[in-house]
């Protein structure tokens, strides 16, 4: 069966002006996600990657170029439309986790749902303990953030990704401030989690976690330089 676009971009280019500097973060970017797919987005600092990250998320708009998400222009969509779609069809991963220290655990993840109307307080409690049962980490949900290492605290940070059921996550650096054997748990998640149906796109500098994806897209100041399937099957790491 042949599988849809999630994101399509074509032609995208963002230039940043401060004071009489012109600075082109992406130039000419043309590449499809399909759904269900891993997708990871490699390469130097400063060549792109996060600002790429933030036009797919809806955070940044292209300052030239088509950007469809699930069919729709981003371009059309207004500053309200923008949010409730980042709400219900997207969940962001951030290197430095973004937990908020006074919340449980259990209200950081359910935080993204208190802002839907179309969720009730019922659904919003089973989606949040169904979320930190995927990531393994229902038995913290009193614990604070600060009661939890780097890696526990991650698995929650993506569970609050999840919760919302969103057809795109965006992992940002996901394993940037976690020590190799929390990366390598953190990726095996986000494999599994990929395996179950996620749609996955994954910014990250190493080359080893960039190969676990369906597929590696490299950038180059600012221009997309190499884009290859991984010949391997996804696997867990040992």
């Amino acid at each position: 069966m042949k599988q849809t676009s999630i994101i399509s971009l074509s032609n995208v280019s963002k230039v940043f002006h401060t004071d009489e500097v012109e600075t082109h973060a992406l130039s000419e970017i043309n590449l499809d996600i399909k759904n269900g797919e891993f997708i990871s987005i490699s390469g130097p600092s400063g060549c792109g990657k996060s600002t790429l990250l933030s036009i797919l998320g809806l955070l940044d708009a292209p300052s030239q170029g088509s950007y469809l998400i699930n069919g729709t222009e981003s371009a059309d969509l207004d500053l309200e439309q923008r949010a409730i779609l980042r709400s219900v069809s997207i969940g962001f991963i951030f290197q430095a986790f973004n937990l908020i220290g006074d919340l449980s655990v259990f209200e950081n993840v359910e935080l993204p749902l208190t802002y839907r109307s179309d969720i009730n307080s019922k659904e919003r409690q089973q989606k949040v303990m169904n979320a930190l049962e995927r990531v393994g980490m229902d038995h913290r949900k009193r614990h604070f953030p600060g009661q939890l290492s780097g890696g526990q605290q991650q698995r929650v940070a993506i569970a609050r990704a999840l919760v919302g059921d969103p057809k795109l996550l965006l992992a940002d650096e996901p394993t940037g401030n976690l020590d190799s054997k929390n990366g390598d748990a953190v990726m095996q998640l986000l494999s599994d989690l990929h395996q179950q149906g996620t749609t996955v796109c994954m910014v990250t500098h190493d080359a080893r976690y960039a190969d676990m994806a369906d597929r590696v897209v490299k950038l180059f100041d600012g221009r997309l330089v190499d884009e290859h399937l991984t010949t391997k099957p996804l696997a867990a790491i040992s």
